[in-house]
């Protein structure tokens, strides 16, 4: 059974970003379950974030934006990563919103 966490409001649909630290990643895969129209695994084993045109993501740092149907997908991803390297931040200021980083 999967537990469902409800994603708290960030602001009216505001844009936000989501990347993945792969010094951390564990590559169990649980993001790419969660959401693989925005995570996937790689060949070296670790999950990398994809852009809206499905392409792979792999420079250190690469951000892509979360599509609003998918949030509650990724802040799960985030939520039960055991690897605690997935970073969903607001693309306007930076601040991290879910993720080990978030307030």
């Amino acid at each position: 059974m999967t537990v469902r966490h409800e994603a708290p409001a960030t602001g009216d649909d505001e844009p936000l970003e989501v990347w993945i630290d792969q010094d951390l990643c564990t590559g169990d895969g649980i993001c790419a379950q969660y959401a693989p129209e925005v995570f996937e695994l790689d060949i070296d084993g670790l999950a990398y974030v994809k852009s809206e045109e499905d392409e792979l993501l792999q420079d250190p740092g690469a951000t892509t934006r979360v599509p609003l149907p998918l949030l509650q997908d990724v802040v799960d991803s985030a939520k039960e990563c055991p690897g605690d390297c997935i970073h969903v931040r607001r693309v306007t200021d930076r601040v991290e919103v879910y993720g080990p980083d978030a307030e």
